[in-house]
C-alpha cells in the first residue's frame, strides 16, 4: 500500500539569485560538469519507493533583481517536491501557514508556495517525472553514470 500521507518527500529544486546568469551557468558547467540547459540544470536520480522510476532536482540561477521569490527578501528559494499537494495546503492553512497562492498545474506538475516562519519563500511541488523522462531523454547522463 504506498503512503498516502500529505508530505514533503525530498529537495525539488535549489533556485538563487545571481549577478550574470550565463556566466554562473557557464561557470558550473566548466568547474562542476553541470549539464546546463535554458533554466539551469537538471539532476536526475532513482526513487526509493521504485527504483524504476526516475525522479528530478533542478538547479536554477535568476537574475538578482527577480520577483519570483517576493515576498521574501532572501537570495534563494527551495523548492520541496511533495505528495497529496491538495491535501498538505489544506493542512499548512489550517495551521496558519502562509500560502501565497493557488495551486497551479503545469505539464510537469503542481505548484503553491508558502512561507516558514523566517519569511522565507518556499515552493511545493507535485511532480509529473515522466514529462521529464522525455524532455531530457537524450540529454542528461543516466542516473547510473
Amino acid at each position: 500500500m504506498s503512503d498516502q500521507t500529505p508530505k514533503v518527500t525530498g529537495v525539488g529544486g535549489v533556485f538563487f539569485k545571481c549577478k550574470d546568469v550565463a556566466k554562473v551557468k557557464d561557470w558550473y558547467a566548466q568547474h562542476l560538469g553541470f549539464p546546463i540547459d535554458d533554466y539551469g540544470a537538471a539532476f536526475r536520480f532513482k526513487k526509493m519507493e521504485d527504483p524504476s522510476k526516475t525522479g528530478y532536482l533542478q538547479w536554477s540561477p535568476f537574475k538578482e533583481n527577480t520577483d519570483y521569490f517576493k515576498p521574501s527578501e532572501k537570495s534563494f528559494m527551495m523548492n520541496y517536491r511533495v505528495q497529496h499537494l491538495d491535501k498538505l495546503v489544506s493542512n499548512l492553512k489550517s495551521s496558519g501557514v502562509t500560502v501565497l497562492d493557488e495551486i497551479q498545474k503545469f505539464d510537469y506538475g503542481r505548484f503553491v508556495h508558502i512561507l516558514d516562519l523566517e519569511g522565507n519563500k518556499i515552493e511545493l511541488w507535485e511532480p509529473v517525472d515522466e514529462v521529464f523522462d522525455e524532455f531530457y531523454k537524450d540529454t542528461l547522463p543516466s542516473s547510473d553514470d
